[in-house]
């Protein structure tokens, strides 16, 4: 046999690196496909595909995650509003920071693009903020707070509730003003609201709108997060897809606190509501974090599996590309239009006390016996110790 045929046999899993030159009128999409072929570049084109060929295909969930300032570089509007409006986004975990800032631009507030090595003390005394090199006057802050507490004093406020139920009745907010400055598309928070998809935020105290209820309390607002309800929500989410027959999966941009939120559905599922579970179908995380200096919070997709928070069937589909997501959000938001037709919208906020139910009907009835086995595991254990100790004193 000859050497060419054994070589092609031996690589015959491996398309061939042969790229044509780059033409002056290609898409973004094939771009991608065709010159995205190795490094992290090979790993963003892995991402595009199991975006559209895995995650989005048979009407699976996607939950996004968000953290880093994507919404004041203007992410909220160029990608994630066209994402949401193609029904490519079901659900939501965002910092605070990133839905606060979203709020200027659903109130035609100017933000500029500046640059990283200005003389802070100057713009300090100038008024202006800086979010590296992106620029705004101290105003938009006052005036975003001002609008966020003229907002919740509403009687529709004063009461408990969870972060997804709060971020729609804000969004219902900014859409209305929307519609009065003859805006279109121009807030996340409003699209959301327009397209019922929830936003949760895993840290509801650490942002500027979190800041404002809390003033706002010491002024008799009744107003208060949940975040119990927060936890068995989005667990409610996963587990309708699950249990409904569909995928669920994870498209994480950055990591912290919103990754591991968006992540822990799975071990509230199966670890503590007890209900028999495999973990999400698929993970797709962007990011510039390394695991083995601890930034990479909440692990890579392998060690996720050991926690239960990925099905280990799925796990040779799970993507994890190494690049800044404000240069591969744009990209796979391209790729996503160009390469799948549009969906149905869930509008699962709209369902959210039925999804709940059916999670709470499931826990009580599997949480009975997980409970029972439980205590005669504890029991047994108990009893295993006690015969250890009479060992050791017979010793």
């Amino acid at each position: 046999m000859s050497n060419s045929s054994n070589s092609s046999k031996k690589f015959a899993a491996y398309p061939r690196l042969n790229p044509l030159g780059i033409g002056k009128s290609i898409s973004a999409a094939d771009l991608i496909d065709q010159t995205f072929l190795a490094y992290n570049g090979g790993r963003l084109r892995e991402a595009a595909k199991l975006l559209t060929e895995k995650m989005l295909p048979k009407d699976g969930f996607i939950g996004v995650s968000l953290t880093g300032a994507l919404t004041p570089a203007g992410l909220g509007k160029s990608c994630l509003i066209p994402l949401i409006k193609a029904g490519f986004i079901d659900w939501i975990v965002s910092t605070g920071a990133n839905l606060y800032h979203d709020l200027h631009y659903g109130l035609d507030m100017k933000l500029y693009a500046g640059s990283p090595f200005l003389d802070d003390v100057a713009l300090h005394r100038d008024g202006v903020i800086r979010i590296y090199d992106i620029l705004f006057d101290y105003n938009v802050l006052l005036d975003t707070d001002a609008f966020v507490r003229e907002v919740i004093q509403g009687p529709e406020f004063q009461r408990t509730m969870g972060t997804d139920e709060f971020h729609y009745l804000l969004g219902k907010y900014v859409y209305e003003r929307g519609k009065k400055l003859k805006l279109k598309d121009s807030s996340l928070l409003a699209t959301a609201y327009e397209y019922g998809v929830p936003i949760f935020t895993s840290s509801p105290g650490d942002s500027s709108i979190g800041m404002n209820i809390a003033a706002m309390s010491m002024r008799d607002s009744k107003l208060i997060l949940d975040v119990n309800r927060d936890v068995n929500q989005t667990a409610a989410i996963v587990y309708e897809a699950k249990s409904t027959g569909h995928t669920s999966s994870v498209f994480i941009l950055g990591g912290g606190s919103p990754k591991n939120f968006m992540l822990q559905t799975e071990p509230q599922i199966q670890e503590v509501l007890g209900i028999q579970e495999k973990g999400h179908d698929y993970f797709l995380q962007c990011t510039d974090a390394r695991p083995d200096t601890g930034g990479l919070s909440g692990a890579t997709p392998a060690e996720a599996v050991s926690w239960g928070k990925v099905d280990p069937n799925t796990l040779p589909d799970c993507v994890v590309a190494y690049v800044d997501s404000t240069i591969s959000l744009p990209l796979l938001t391209a790729y996503c239009l160009a390469r799948h037709q549009p969906r149905q919208h869930k509008r699962l906020i709209e369902r959210r006390e039925k999804l709940l139910d059916n999670i709470k009907r499931k826990y009580l009835k599997t949480g009975t016996v997980s409970k029972v086995l439980t205590s005669r595991k504890v029991a047994k254990r108990a009893s295993s110790v006690g015969m250890n100790k009479t060992l050791d004193r017979d010793r």
